[in-house]
């Protein structure tokens, strides 16, 4: 088999061109360009590696240094810490980058034989495709923490001492209040709670929809804590329908916001 030094050469700086862009993005690096080609044009270099004559582990820890010494060219050295996460997300990216472009060889055959201009087909596919994925993974992660942001633990103590532990989401379409108190209303499904407490005396608030009007039942918790921060003068609002978000036990309201403060 031929094997294009120079080819490699390019493929390679591009790649490590990519997964640095990623990082430098993902991680809020602010970078400078000329950092990244250089940090770049040192990786192509590595390539020497594929020559030396090291067993498998001594090549693991010779392509990490190798690796390291990349990101500190690209994003300098502040502490241990800064250096940790600048190479896990590069390694992170990488696994991610490199396993969809092995699905998509298997699964497309794109080792083929095929040529434009001398060019291998499956490197152009390759090479379009890359961008691509390393953006989709951008903007998923970006989606995921600004989601993350509205997660809670909730803990709700309630008048026979039991402990209900759930996880919350910040709904800012909840903005139920009792009329009379102006108490706001968290909402969690009353399966939770069926047959651990004996509901007494509950409440029942008025609640519109656009198509609907019902009441709501609710009681008062003995306690409330939110992110391990006590609240007082909430209701618990026990609805018969779960939360289609994935992993939410409760929807919080939207008056925590300014309580949490």
């Amino acid at each position: 088999m031929i094997i294009y030094i120079d080819l490699l050469l390019i493929i390679n700086f591009i790649f490590d061109l990519l997964l640095l862009l990623t990082v430098n993005i993902t991680l809020k690096r602010h970078t400078k360009v000329y950092r990244l080609l250089f940090s770049s044009g040192f990786g192509s270099l590595t390539l020497i590696s594929l020559f030396i004559p090291l067993n498998a582990i001594l090549m693991m820890f010779f392509k990490a240094l190798l690796a390291l010494i990349m990101l500190i060219i690209a994003f300098g050295y502040k502490n241990l810490k800064y250096t940790f996460y600048n190479l896990l997300y590069f390694y992170m990216c990488s696994v991610i980058l490199g396993g969809f472009l092995y699905f998509l060889k298997i699964e497309f055959h794109l080792d083929n034989n095929l040529y434009y201009h001398g060019i291998s087909i499956s490197y152009i596919i390759i090479l379009i495709i890359a961008p691509i994925i390393l953006y989709a993974f951008i903007k998923s992660l970006k989606v995921f923490k600004e989601i993350k942001n509205y997660y809670y633990k909730v803990n709700i103590i309630f008048a026979n001492n039991y402990s209900l532990k759930l996880t919350g989401f910040l709904d800012t379409g909840n903005k139920l209040i009792e009329p009379l108190t102006n108490k706001p209303i968290i909402l969690i499904n009353k399966k939770l709670i069926a047959s651990k407490i004996n509901i007494r005396s509950p409440m029942y608030v008025p609640v519109n929809t656009i198509n609907s009007h019902s009441l709501l039942e609710c009681i008062k918790p003995k306690q409330l804590f939110i992110n391990n921060q006590k609240l007082d003068n909430y209701l618990i609002g026990l609805c018969d329908y779960s939360f289609k978000l994935n992993g939410i036990d409760c929807l919080l309201n939207y008056q925590i916001l300014e309580d949490l403060c």
